[in-house]
């Protein structure tokens, strides 16, 4: 979207408006490398390098929060080198660069957070500050106790054991609805411990990311955290173990 350049400067804190007019009057300001000394030029913010006496500026970008249903079929990436749709493509309207916390795989759908504050996200992915993710997998047949057991008490993947999953079914049948909740974040790891104990998932959602769920939010839909979200999701970080 674009804006009047002197509006934009004072949201870079360079100056007031009318003081930022006087500059561009003066021809202290250069976009893209030109000089500008017209009051109606009009920049687009993150695309257009603005410059007052050849030093660039920007204004302080304001943290966002996203939760996003994920569907199926997108990977969760800035960019793709193969080309396949990324979760970015649906966060539409949004004037910052966000990224995705964690990953979900292509095939996995549900929540999924995306932000551009950098610290929350480290905090939020780190394992040692164990923040539960909740996940439904649909199963091909009906898990054994001593398979449930196993992956309660926590599976050898790639030579290093899984921490301890809580692990309930709610529907079983040819094809079981079982909840997971873990707190690791290792490559497709919900599915590889199902196939550890012979039942391979057939679906995959995350509903939950410590206390955020995805309520009424349709699949491909996102919406802005609250601040109160945000807060406590600080509070549970600084109460963890790292």
């Amino acid at each position: 979207m674009e804006e009047r350049l002197q509006k934009y400067l004072a949201r870079c804190g360079v100056a007031s408006r009318r003081k930022a007019e006087e500059m561009i009057r003066a021809g202290r300001i250069k976009v893209n490398g030109q000089t500008v000394t017209a009051m109606g030029f009009t920049v687009i913010p993150g695309e257009d390098q603005v410059e007052v006496d050849g030093k660039i500026v920007s204004p302080p970008e304001q943290p966002v929060y996203l939760l996003l249903n994920k569907p199926t079929g997108y990977v969760t990436t800035a960019r793709d080198e193969r080309g396949r749709p990324t979760v970015l493509e649906l966060v539409k309207n949004i004037d910052v660069r966000v990224y995705p916390v964690g990953r979900l795989d292509m095939d996995t759908e549900g929540l999924l957070l995306l932000t551009n504050d950098g610290l929350l996200a480290y905090k939020l992915t780190h394992p040692k500050h164990e923040i539960e993710k909740t996940y439904h997998a649909t199963v091909r047949g009906i898990p054994t106790r001593k398979g449930l057991e196993q992956l309660r008490q926590g599976i050898v993947l790639d030579g290093r054991k899984t921490a301890p999953a809580k692990v309930r079914i709610l529907k079983p049948g040819k094809e079981t609805l079982v909840e997971v909740v873990i707190h690791e974040g290792r490559n497709r790891q919900v599915r590889r411990m199902f196939a550890e104990i012979g039942h391979p998932v057939v679906s995959l959602r995350r509903i939950k990311l410590a206390f955020l769920d995805l309520g009424e939010l349709k699949i491909g839909a996102y919406r802005h955290l609250t601040a109160g979200e945000v807060n406590r999701l600080y509070r549970i970080i600084s109460k963890s173990k790292a």
